[in-house]
């Protein structure tokens, strides 16, 4: 693959730390839909300090790919796409290079690609041993070091999480004892790394890996949690599924649960995908939450605290 060094790192986590996660308490947020103009299906992704946002449009259905764009509220878009590109959703972007981004690109034979785009160049990131048919990377997140975090697929279906360091090429592949499969899906600037994954049973836990300690993001009572961005200060925000199959958004701080955390127009189909210093949240709501594929309509959301 040009451009890759393609070094490979793995660690084990067996002897990391598990820490017991059991606080939920309330939290209050003033929400904002906010769609692409004359989009139906919107998905906000990242925030930034400066409360600059990536995103997509367009369900991904024939007729409506998806285009990437960074938003500065209230209604200024900029297109981004990888140039050549079929479908592309604009995912991470970093604190200290307003439009530096992240995410990933589908070509003209259905292949995923990771990419960054760094001062306006772009560039493909995919994990050299990448298996699956047809393959499948992605970028989830960006930090302000030039650090992405994504996954890949094997042939069998099942992913694996890595960090990618743009200086140098190197990934750095997350090995989880007793995990079908995992996904890193942010990277703040001290290196902390939020992910999900899933275990023997089938069961689906977040994470959160700080400086060799991993701990394990189960918010109580749910059958299923993902988390799915961070900030510096180290809130990590997702998802979870209750007992009745409702999807809700959560901020996780030091080791407390705040949830659920819902968009009023969709309480129980609601996904929280990223957070900002300032407590910032931004994802998406509506028929995409509870049945991605195949819907047509999606919302997404700004809320702030």
């Amino acid at each position: 693959m040009k451009g890759l060094k393609g070094f490979t790192f793995s660690f084990g986590l067996a002897a990391l730390v598990c820490l017991p996660l059991s606080a939920v308490a309330q939290i209050n947020y003033t929400f904002q839909t906010v769609n692409a103009p004359g989009a139906r299906f919107t998905q906000l992704l990242g925030v930034n300090k400066n409360g600059i946002i990536a995103g997509y449009r367009g369900s991904g259905l024939p007729g409506h790919p998806n285009k990437g764009f960074t938003l500065v509220l209230p209604n200024i878009f900029t297109a981004e796409n990888f140039p050549g590109s079929v479908q592309t959703q604009v995912i991470g972007i970093d604190n200290n290079n307003a439009f530096d981004t992240a995410g990933f690109y589908i070509d003209g034979a259905g292949a995923n690609h990771g990419f960054l785009n760094v001062g306006g160049v772009f560039k493909t990131v995919d994990f050299p041993a990448t298996t699956s048919v047809p393959k499948v990377n992605q970028l989830l997140g960006l930090n302000a070091h030039g650090q992405s975090a994504g996954f890949d697929n094997d042939k069998a279906g099942n992913s694996h999480g890595y960090l990618y360091a743009n200086l140098g090429g190197v990934f750095l592949v997350f090995t989880i004892p007793g995990a079908t499969s995992a996904t890193a899906t942010g990277v703040n600037d001290a290196g902390q790394t939020s992910g999900f994954y899933t275990d023997k049973a089938g069961a689906m836990h977040g994470f959160l890996l700080n400086q060799g300690q991993f701990t394990i993001l189960n918010f109580p009572g749910a059958t299923a949690t993902q988390a799915f961005g961070l900030n510096n200060k180290g809130q990590v925000v997702g998802s979870y599924t209750d007992a009745a199959g409702l999807i809700h958004g959560f901020v996780w701080t030091k080791g407390t649960f705040q949830g659920p955390v819902d968009d009023p127009n969709a309480p129980g189909a609601t996904i929280i995908n990223g957070i900002n210093d300032g407590a910032t949240i931004v994802g998406f709501y509506g028929m995409c939450v509870s049945a991605p594929v195949g819907a047509t309509t999606c919302n997404g959301f700004v809320g702030t605290p």
